[in-house]
Parts: structure tokens; sequence; C-alpha cells
């Protein structure tokens, strides 16, 4: 604290025999990070965090003041309750692009550890979701809610996946979306892994989407499923082969004007290589980040945390960003790249206009770390305060 002055059907089947914890993630210096206990506090009012070094995007600043009003980052600091930092690091809060949220205990556990907002990549049934937004304090959210898939695939099994997820061919394409909006999905996400949707099925989903004003989210494990989801031209591809790494030329057209952005979830990948599945390797993932990098890729940092039943692979909520930053500096990222992937790209991407960076008019949804995180990025695990939508989180109180 602050010194306060004032995925296919066989590869699935053998997860989940295999049924693993995700290798190297490691907890977070955060008071009692992990408990479902921890709670808000009030605004009281303005807050002037003094002695702050921000991340602008590019570098740390000089020591200054940021002012936190009314749940925005506000101008003056006359009259506000002054809190001394003593030169520790603000940076904004983090964004994960790619998890799966389950009840509140989730939001509170993602907070803790300094993620601000999450990117749900799918839940249901759609009461479970809006459950989980607007709450004062906590994580924001957006989701996809029911993602379409192919029938036969895995998820269309699941005991309480709906049945108007399941689409049989391009013509059920603008019902599935329609259905979608009306559940105030806020995007639109496809399965393509095998067995999954055709080409042609995967072309209208995504005309029917842009249609909408939707972006879509294409789940692509494989090569093969990688171009379908590129010749569809779709708005964004979550994971990263397995198989083997995308090749440069590959690579080149998530680049391209109008290619679509990354979300590598490394955490997720480094968990599934590690269960020994024949064809899957871990350092085929890590290579075709280190290629999308070398394009000039957008690369957002997602984590695929779950706590799904069936799926072996569950990266915790919160403390699974901190090591997904960490994989993609060894992938070949700076320090400085593997920050915005977590902040201002996933900002842009998705069109949140008012977070991802420290700006006047900005949410106020801050990082308070120890240490320097462009010399070394561990030091965003040194967390001390974190604050959503200008409310101070308290953990375990």
């Amino acid at each position: 604290m602050c010194i306060d002055h004032g995925n296919r059907r066989e590869f699935l089947k053998t997860a989940a025999a295999a049924g693993i914890a995700v290798a190297g993630v490691q907890a977070v210096a955060v008071p009692a990070a992990a408990e479902a206990r921890g709670h808000t506090t009030g605004p009281g009012g303005r807050v002037a965090l003094t002695d702050v070094r921000v991340f602008d995007g590019n570098a740390l600043t000089t020591p200054r003041t940021v002012v936190i009003d009314n749940g925005r980052i506000g101008v003056s600091s006359a009259g506000a309750r002054k809190v001394d930092c003593g030169g520790a690091v603000l940076l904004p809060g983090l964004i994960d692009a790619h998890l799966h949220l389950q009840n509140l205990d989730t939001l509170r556990q993602l907070t803790a550890h300094g993620v601000t907002t999450a990117l749900d990549m799918a839940s249901f049934p759609p009461s479970t979701v809006e459950a989980l937004r607007r709450r004062p304090g906590l994580t924001d959210i957006r989701s996809a809610g029911t993602p379409a898939v192919a029938p036969g695939s895995p998820q269309s099994q699941l005991p309480a996946f709906p049945a108007n997820g399941v689409v049989t061919g391009p013509e059920q394409a603008p019902g599935f979306v329609r259905a979608r909006i009306a559940e105030k999905s806020d995007y639109i996400k496809i399965i393509i892994d095998e067995p999954g949707l055709g080409p042609e099925t995967v072309k209208a989903l995504v005309r029917a989407a842009h249609a909408a004003g939707k972006l879509v989210m294409a789940h692509a494990t494989t090569g093969t499923t990688v171009e379908r989801a590129l010749a569809a031209g779709v708005d964004m591809i979550h994971h990263v082969p397995l198989d083997s790494p995308l090749s440069p030329a590959l690579a080149a057209r998530y680049a391209a004007v109008g290619g679509p952005v990354a979300v590598p979830t490394l955490t997720m990948m480094e968990g599934f290589a590690g269960l020994g599945i024949p064809g899957f390797d871990y350092a085929a993932a890590e290579g075709s980040v280190t290629t999308l990098r070398r394009t000039g890729a957008r690369i957002l940092a997602g984590t695929d945390a779950n706590r799904t039943p069936g799926i072996p692979v569950q990266p915790p909520f919160g403390v699974s960003m901190h090591h997904e930053l960490e994989l993609l500096v060894r992938a070949g990222l700076t320090t400085r790249e593997a920050l915005n992937s977590a902040t201002a790209l996933p900002a842009q991407a998705f069109g949140l206009r008012d977070r991802g960076a420290i700006r006047t008019g900005y949410r106020a949804d801050l990082l308070l770390i120890d240490g320097d995180p462009l010399a070394d990025i561990r030091a965003t695990r040194n967390i001390r305060s974190v604050w959503a939508g200008g409310v101070e989180y308290v953990s375990g109180a």
C-alpha cells in the first residue's frame, strides 16, 4: 500500500485424461491475492497519488502526481487527499484479452492482481455474464457470450451448451449473430478447430457479424485453421499453432493492412504442450509469436484463464497475466511491447476508448508496483495497490 497522508475431440479427450496444472505460473506478491474474501472501499473523494513514475506507453516518466477524481483521471489536486507513493511505478490497469469468466470470485482475483478489464471469450448462459457486469470497484468485463461451434465438436457436447450455438451451415449465420446480439454479446466468437466450422460457414458468420457492427474472434490452434481464419477476414485470431510454427508468409498476413490481431495465449499453449500429446509442441507456439513480432503483427496478452469442467489446463485468474507477460518477453517482445500488449493495444483493438493509458478523463484503472518493469517484466508481480474505476481494492479485508 501507499503511505496515506490524509481444439479437436481427441486432443481434448487425451488432455482431459492427463489433468495437469499449468507449468510456470507463480504467485504474485500481493497480500491475500488468492482470497475470495477481498472487497472494495469507497472512492473517498478525490485522491492525489504523489511521487509516482508513470508508464506512458514508451517509458517511465519522472515523478509526478496522478489525480483520481470520481472514478476518472483528474486534472487538479487542489483539495485532494494526498497519498505519497514514494517513487513507485504506476501502470494502466491490465487488460486480459482472453479468459472465461465464471463468477464474482473470479472478478475479485482479477482485480487483486491488477487486471481491471477482462475480455471474456465464451461464457453461458447469458445470465452468468450479465450478473458480472458493472460491478463497482471490480474488474470491468466484455463478453462473447455463446460461441459458434460445429455439430459434433467438443463444445457442442458440453451439458450446458446452448443449442442455438451449434451452426450447421452458412444459412444459419445471420440467426446466430442475431441471437448473440439479443443476449448482449459484445463481439462474436467462432470455434474453427476440427471438427470445426467449414470455410463457407466461417465466412458467412464473419459477414453477418460485420454487417451488425461486431468484431469477430476466431479460435484456431493449428496452421490449417489459422489459414481458414485468415481467409475469412476475422478481426482477431486467438491462440497460435501447437503443431508447427507460423511461416513468415502466414505471419505477414496478420501484419498486413486489415490483418487480424494475434492473441497467442502462451500460458495456455505452454500448459497443453506439457500434457505430452503427440504433435503438440510449445516451441511451435513460441516460435509463432517470435515470427509474428518480427513481421510487425499486433499482439495482445491473453491468458485463457478458466475453471471450465473437463479442461485439464486452467490458468488461474489474474496471476496468469503476469506469467503471460513473461512468456511474451521470452518469445521476443520487448518489455515495453509486452506492457502495451496488456494495456494500450487491447484497448485500441476492442474499441475501449477510455482505458489502456493514464490520461485525463480515462477510467482510473491503475496498478501501482515496486520496481521497473521495463528493466525486468517480473516487476509487475510486485503489486502495492490496485484501483478499478477509481476504487482501491482491498484484498482479504
